[in-house]
């Protein structure tokens, strides 16, 4: 346990048992929000995104090098 949490343990013992309620009543509401808050926006992963995958079919793209020196050419001449 980090002395911070020890600080903080001290510190609500030393509250009246109605702050305590309180405290703990506080927590609860914080654990249920956030809870809720990470339900309703899942993480996704790369593929999961349209845009993944969206030119997989160009033959023009298959080398990205290749590509990017190209359009660098065609746009600044080097």
């Amino acid at each position: 346990m980090s002395r911070q949490s020890i600080r903080l343990e001290e510190r609500f013992q030393a509250l009246p048992p109605e702050a305590q309620r309180q405290m703990l009543a506080f927590l609860a509401f914080l654990e249920q929000r956030y809870r809720m808050a990470r339900s309703r926006h899942p993480k996704k992963t790369l593929r999961s995104y349209a845009f993944v995958g969206l030119w997989r079919e160009r033959e023009d793209l298959k080398d990205s090098r290749r590509w990017v020196r190209q359009v660098r050419q065609q746009e600044w001449g080097k």
